[in-house]
């Protein structure tokens, strides 16, 4: 994953998108115990927000004037499968912008606060990221005034308070 994200920081310093954050399960492993994950996604807010129809295509292209090859939805760089997806609303926005750089061995990246994963998984509330959401409340230390403060703006707190109601009992 290092590779994979050398070129990240590649195509990011090169313009290609105004800012990134790992997001997902690839995120969420850097806070909580290993588990099984498929892809990387790259979470991004691109440099033209104006346009209604996003193109992913100078991204593509770019990669693939590299030798890298596109399956899918997915980008195959360094042999990670990688998804790029553009903040897809305010939250996510958000989310990457408060984003936390971290090391991956001598690689820096972002990578969603737990706080903003925790929210995402809210909002989603897909079977794997309750599973998910478990995880992060257990073994992560979560802040719970910005948690609060993410959940009320982006109107989330009774769910996360039904979450906690079914699986915690409070």
């Amino acid at each position: 994953m290092e590779k994979t994200l050398h070129i990240i920081n590649k195509m990011h310093k090169q313009g290609l998108f105004k800012k990134y954050a790992i997001g997902g399960g690839i995120a969420t492993l850097f806070y909580i115990e290993p588990f099984a994950t498929f892809d990387l996604d790259i979470l991004i807010i691109l440099k033209k927000e104006s346009e209604s129809l996003i193109s992913l295509s100078p991204l593509y292209q770019w990669l693939k004037r590299r030798g890298y090859k596109s399956i899918k939805e997915q980008i195959v760089i360094e042999g990670i499968p990688v998804q790029f997806i553009p903040a897809y609303n305010e939250l996510v926005k958000e989310a990457v912008l408060h984003s936390i750089k971290k090391k991956y061995k001598t690689e820096s990246t972002f990578v969603l606060r737990p706080e903003y994963l925790l929210a995402i998984m809210v909002q989603t509330n897909r079977p794997k990221d309750r599973d998910r959401m478990l995880k992060l409340i257990e073994e992560t230390e979560i802040s719970n005034t910005l948690l609060e403060k993410i959940l009320n703006k982006y109107n989330l707190k009774n769910n996360y308070m039904k979450f906690k109601e079914k699986f915690y009992g409070s």
